[in-house]
């Protein structure tokens, strides 16, 4: 079976190509800048260089059509004809209380998902639209919905749940819902292979370190809590979000700078995190750089970064009752040694003991960076959700 895993964004299509036999990628790339003259595509066939070419396309309906006529290019393609596609599956960040699990698209899903919209304003109107153009363009093709939250559904309702009044969860269904879940079930699933164990049987705490960040506690194999809440915003400092704040600052805010709904909203999501402490990036590899030269707010920045990190692992040994690995994800908790290390610091008490060596080597590869004498284990494994979105997809279409 070959699927084509789609990941819409605001102003770009993300693509791979599986042959979920063997699990093989053939083929990924993206359509940057939709809408805009700078507009262009990148087109890679696995083994082969990259193609990129600026293009013309209006809206994701165009970036779809022109990722199909890619994979069918007598020159860059990989594929004779669309028939050769099995399935599509969809990243879709926000499934709310309705998707507890991925699903195959049909009428009511899809009316659903227009009820997501609300809660997820900034992403499920563009996921509705590369499926809305699938649907055009390859009738005939099954499509499945991979949801970021459906991982944290198994989430009790004591976690989940905020203390404001009930009614207000009745009424807007305002909630804990979490995200990154397909990248913290591909990396724990990862995790309970490298230690041998069933993942019934494994607790996890998996740390995706990216431009956005989350935490996510995993007993006996499913998510029991996660940092991320209502929207992606809550929990860890991340490239452009504050993370946890108390709630009385947007009350100030209101009342002192006269600011609007909309400017708070991008001063939080867009214009904190370490780009609004260090004033300089939100680009962690600037800011170690920074650092190293004598920047104190690029120094500030990183060490909020990390502590925040650190008193979640804390606070999610205490929930799982203890942990058999800490598991580093994602672009930040792939490649730097020094977030690695800065996290873990102080946390020796709980059996957690970082190996300085191991953690400084540079690889892609699944790997161990915990000390021998770690009570712990810390695992460094690469997330790869599309592989994940397409794992799914062949679940769904093949048993239910």
């Amino acid at each position: 079976m070959k699927i084509l895993v789609v990941n819409c964004g605001s102003s770009s299509v993300k693509y791979t190509f599986f042959d979920v036999n063997g699990e093989k990628k053939l083929a990924s790339g993206i359509v940057e800048c939709i809408g805009l003259p700078e507009a262009y595509f990148k087109h890679r066939v696995s083994g082969e260089e990259e193609v990129k070419e600026s293009c013309k396309v209006q809206n994701h309906m165009e970036a779809v059509d022109l990722i199909l006529k890619n994979l069918i290019d007598p020159e860059i393609g990989l594929i004779k004809h669309t028939d050769e596609i099995s399935a599509v599956g969809h990243r879709v960040v926000h499934g709310g209380d309705k998707f507890t699990d991925s699903v195959v698209v049909d009428a009511n899903v899809m009316e659903g998902l227009k009820e997501c919209i609300p809660i997820a304003p900034l992403h499920n109107p563009h996921h509705y639209a590369g499926i809305e153009a699938i649907l055009k363009l390859l009738p005939d093709v099954k499509q499945v919905l991979v949801f970021d939250t459906a991982f944290h559904q198994t989430i009790p309702d004591f976690a989940y749940i905020y203390a404001i009044p009930y009614s207000l969860y009745e009424k807007y269904h305002i909630r804990r819902y979490g995200f990154h879940g397909t990248s913290h079930k591909y990396v724990a699933q990862r995790a309970a292979k490298l230690l041998g164990k069933p993942l019934k049987d494994t607790n996890l705490i998996t740390c995706h370190l990216g431009n956005g960040c989350s935490i996510t506690a995993i007993k006996s194999g499913k998510s029991i809590d996660t940092s991320m809440g209502f929207t992606p915003l809550e929990g860890l400092v991340m490239g452009t979000r504050s993370g946890d704040i108390d709630p009385a600052i947007i009350v100030h805010l209101l009342t002192h700078e006269k600011i609007t709904a909309d400017s708070l909203n991008s001063l939080l999501n867009k214009k904190s995190g370490l780009a609004g402490v260090s004033g300089i990036s939100a680009d962690m590899r600037t800011l170690l750089t920074a650092s190293a030269e004598g920047n104190q707010k690029a120094k500030l920045a990183i060490e909020i970064y990390c502590y925040r990190i650190k008193k979640y692992i804390a606070s999610y040994m205490g929930v799982l009752e203890g942990t058999d690995a800490v598991v580093f994800t994602a672009g930040v908790g792939e490649n730097s040694p020094t977030i690695r290390s800065k996290s873990c610091q102080g946390l020796d008490s709980l059996g957690i003991k970082i190996d300085e060596e191991a953690n400084r080597k540079v690889g892609s590869e699944d790997r161990t960076i915990s000390s021998g004498d770690s009570g712990v284990r810390i695992l460094v494994i690469p997330t790869n959700e599309e592989l994940m979105i397409a794992r799914e997809t062949h679940r769904v279409l093949t048993n239910g």
